[in-house]
């Protein structure tokens, strides 16, 4: 099979159809489709873009047509936690309605889908039935980071891996503590099993910064920790590893990152990710690994890798709409 896999859109249906139509896909009765290829898609289908709503029924048509795939993002994760009542706190939700940040991220996608309606519901329920990988014959899946070990758990955990209104219970148990690796390597201390791995798998691994380093992210929050390029070969440092977007990274120290944190690459399949908000040349990460969300909410270009099998990814497969 011949996969197009598509980087986040967050609601800008406009560029999804512009990227579609580049592809050569043609819209019959209503449903983008190939004659010979498939597309799927990274997840973040939601907030910040103008058509929330156009975005979901494009996908889910495509998806129920049979012409499509695809894996859930953290948007999606958040938006259920954020709908879903807390069992523990009476009158609270998974993910907290009161915080200014998450009403924020949410609002483009609750500007078009009424909070607590009866679609908001429906919404919900279909993000549920998106898997949290795809392992598919000769390709990887996943919408930020693949962890082989953190799939292992996960699928262990749930029997699978889709998430359900119950197991999301405990894949919000943040706890106290710390929920990322210290500077030293030492492991997060808070939390439930699941919680972590779903946010290795949907939001990547995280250290923190050595030496009291911050840096302000996309939306402008200070952070005193960061995500690393897990899909780096060689052990590497702190400069050359963290994800400081916007910010210099000689500013960060030359110590090696923990061994903790680094990844056993098995040399296998592929694996195609969103998630990093990339920006310039677009290029494959390594051999094996290619991010495709080129920041399209950020007026960046909606991106795709046209896979034909290879076990190498080509520079030259990569498929963009212009950046606006």
């Amino acid at each position: 099979m011949a996969y197009d896999v598509i980087g986040d859109i967050h609601g800008h249906a406009d560029q999804l159809e512009a990227l579609l139509a580049k592809l050569e896909y043609i819209c019959n009765a209503g449903v983008w489709q190939h004659p010979k290829r498939k597309a799927i898609f990274l997840g973040d289908f939601i907030d910040r873009g103008p058509r929330q709503r156009d975005t979901l029924r494009l996908v889910r048509a495509m998806i129920d047509g049979g012409h499509a795939r695809a894996v859930m993002g953290n948007h999606e994760f958040n938006a259920i936690a954020y709908f879903l009542p807390d069992p523990a706190r009476p009158g609270e939700h998974l993910r907290s309605r009161s915080k200014e940040s998450n009403r924020r991220q949410h609002a483009a996608f609750l500007n078009e889908i009424a909070l607590d309606s009866a679609e908001h519901a429906e919404w919900v329920d279909w993000f549920l039935t998106l898997p949290l990988w795809l392992d598919l014959d000769g390709i990887r899946i996943v919408h930020a980071c693949w962890h082989p070990e953190m799939i292992a758990r996960t699928q262990a955990i749930l029997g699978g891996n889709r998430l359900t209104r119950a197991t999301m219970v405990e894949a919000c148990m943040r706890g106290e503590g710390r929920d990322c690796f210290a500077a030293d390597g030492s492991p997060p201390n808070a939390g439930s099993e699941l919680f972590h791995c779903i946010e290795t798998l949907l939001k990547g691994i995280e250290i923190d910064l050595p030496d009291g380093m911050s840096f302000m992210d996309k939306d402008k929050k200070v952070r005193t920790s960061a995500r690393i390029r897990w899909w780096m070969d060689a052990p590497t440092t702190y400069r050359e590893g963290a994800i400081i977007a916007g910010e210099d990274p000689s500013l960060l120290s030359d110590d090696p990152l923990p061994q903790a944190v680094l990844l056993d690459h098995d040399g296998g399949s592929p694996i195609l990710i969103g998630h990093y908000w990339m920006s310039g040349d677009i290029v494959p990460l390594s051999k094996r690994h290619a991010c495709v969300d080129y920041s399209v909410a950020k007026s960046g270009p909606l991106v795709a890798y046209r896979w034909d099998g290879e076990t190498e990814l080509d520079p030259q497969k990569f498929i963009a709409t212009t950046a606006r």
